[in-house]
């Protein structure tokens, strides 16, 4: 047996630095709606990191940070151990509203992690995370994109399969409306009919579908993007008839997407990168509206394929032919209602 595939690309400083695009409509505001911060062995990416993103050019107002495995408290039970990455967040969220670092809340919304495999009993773990997150705990993510095929990994440590409708995890579901969160989904276009069972059988959660429901392109999907494609679409099609779904677009430049752009000899520029991913983007634009869709940067992990200049250029180039009331839905509006954000803080138009 081969050892499977990294679920991380390597970012590579070097070759990210040979694009010289400048950021284009940088008058846009912009809420990141999912990035991560972590420490690992040949891993970094923190808030000085986050920080020379945000300031390389669009107007990135805020920032959703959402479940990374990091900076858990090791000293505390195991299923109350991530009240310490929602600490963490929240420093760094203190550390950017202070306003050394200019008007870019980083940070601003947190998507923590309680295992919903507790059932009813994540309750006191829900409490103690509202606790160390203050008012920025927004909601809460677990780790569920699955599949059989041992290369299909984008998570260090891979998840159990069959979560997303087991009782326990579904009874854990129920019990974030009463605490105002959002559970966070990320999952594979082979699991999305788990994720409409999901919605259906918890009407009142509000789930935030990542990365556009996940299309596949490596594996067995490698060379049958067609077939993913039309696959996705209907699946995709059945989320977006369920009201208490919305979704982040992005999550394409990971390895399982199959795109590979990081094996050319210089990073994808924009124009590339609207003209590969517009058909995932503007098909699922149209099926949940703007107003259930938000941009996200996915940073670090999609930093191993692109840089964040080119990413949001991409993104403005798809969405060029849009009204100004779409484009600020899709750029800000969604992740601010869906976040519970401070519009008049980030001097929302």
């Amino acid at each position: 047996m081969t050892a499977p595939s990294p679920a991380h690309l390597p970012v590579r400083p070097d070759w990210l630095a040979q694009s010289r695009e400048q950021a284009i409509e940088p008058e846009l505001p912009i809420v990141d709606s999912h990035h991560h911060l972590w420490d690992r062995p040949g891993q970094r990416y923190l808030f000085d990191d986050l920080l020379g993103d945000m300031r390389s050019g669009h107007d990135i107002r805020a920032t959703v940070f959402v479940q990374s495995r990091s900076m858990y408290r090791a000293s505390l039970p195991p299923e109350l151990q991530p009240v310490g990455e929602v600490e963490f967040a929240n420093g760094v969220a203190a550390q950017a509203a202070s306003g050394l670092y200019g008007r870019r809340l980083a940070c601003a919304a947190i998507v923590g992690f309680a295992d919903l495999m507790l059932g009813d009993r994540v309750e006191p773990v829900l409490e103690s995370l509202h606790r160390a997150g203050g008012d920025r705990l927004r909601g809460v993510r677990n780790q569920t994109a699955w599949h059989p095929d041992p290369d299909i990994i984008s998570n260090p440590v891979p998840p159990q399969p069959g979560l997303l409708t087991h009782p326990q995890f579904l009874a854990g579901a129920h019990r974030l409306p009463a605490h105002r969160l959002t559970l966070d989904v990320w999952a594979y276009h082979t699991q999305l009919v788990e994720v409409a069972e999901l919605a259906h059988s918890c009407p009142d959660t509000l789930i935030v579908l990542d990365h556009l429901g996940g299309p596949l392109g490596i594996g067995p999907y490698r060379n049958h993007r067609e077939q993913v494609f039309a696959g996705w679409s209907v699946d995709l099609k059945t989320l977006a008839d369920l009201p208490n779904v919305v979704l982040k677009l992005g999550g394409l430049a990971m390895r399982v997407g199959g795109f590979d752009f990081q094996e050319n000899p210089e990073p994808p520029s924009s124009t590339a990168l609207a003209l590969v991913w517009a058909p995932y983007v503007m098909t699922a634009i149209e099926l949940f509206g703007p107003a259930r869709c938000m941009f996200e940067s996915n940073f670090p992990v999609d930093k191993g394929m692109v840089g964040y200049v080119s990413l949001w250029n991409a993104y403005k180039i798809m969405t060029k032919d849009l009204t100004r009331s779409e484009r600020y839905e899709l750029f800000c509006g969604t992740a601010v209602r869906t976040y519970q954000l401070p519009a008049a803080d980030l001097e929302l138009p």
